[in-house]
């Protein structure tokens, strides 16, 4: 179990790198949907088996969530918008993947403290956990177009659903949904407010905003 586990982490932080390292919007939501079926398949492999079906049922809401329903709302807002590529990022795409080694060597430093509180089975996941938020972080400093940082803020939830799986198993599954609405609801209103501003202004680009006079 924990050998399944391993490897889905480390393909947790594969996606992380193909994140930080990819300038077209597509790719960018092909290694979210990616993301999201690595992020559904964890903890089957941390549960024993049986599973539950409170799980499984879960598992499967999340991935039709994370998996279908925002790539496919954040693939309708490239269309409306039409950019389809980051060209002029604010680090560039070979400083981002080098900085995000430096994080990756981070994240296992800040996860050892926390080791305690997980249980043996989970403790590889901590590392892993904190370095797609601090990615989900990274894209969204760096990143000019809105759209792009819209994948940035769904990678810090991502990161924050995987700390989920190691230190709050047992969370209610009302508060689990609570954190998909919110999601959802968020990537709703900045597809809307983003193909707006590119209606108006003609391009999507964050730091031009700063330009806007009253």
């Amino acid at each position: 179990m924990t050998q399944w586990t391993d490897i889905f982490i480390l393909a947790l932080v594969l996606t992380n790198f193909r994140l930080l390292a990819s300038s077209r919007l597509t790719a960018l939501i092909e290694t979210m949907i990616l993301q999201a079926v690595t992020l559904a398949v964890i903890p089957l492999t941390l549960s024993p088996r049986p599973w539950p079906l409170r799980l499984v049922a879960f598992l499967l809401i999340t991935l039709t969530v994370k998996g279908a329903l925002l790539p496919w709302l954040l693939r309708r807002a490239i269309r409306e918008a039409d950019v389809q590529r980051e060209v002029e990022p604010f680090i560039g795409y070979s400083a981002s993947v080098l900085i995000g080694i430096a994080l990756l060597g981070l994240s296992f430093l800040i996860a050892m403290p926390l080791k305690a509180a997980a249980s043996p089975g989970t403790a590889s996941l901590l590392p892993g956990a904190m370095f797609t938020t601090l990615t989900g972080l990274m894209i969204i400093i760096s990143r000019r177009k809105a759209l792009i940082q819209v994948v940035g803020y769904l990678g810090m939830e991502n990161g924050i659903y995987a700390f989920g799986a190691v230190l709050a198993v047992e969370a209610p599954m009302l508060v689990e949904m609570g954190v998909l609405l919110d999601v959802f609801v968020a990537v709703f209103i900045m597809g809307i407010t983003i193909y707006q501003i590119n209606l108006e202004f003609d391009h999507i680009d964050t730091d031009r905003l700063s330009e806007l006079k009253d």
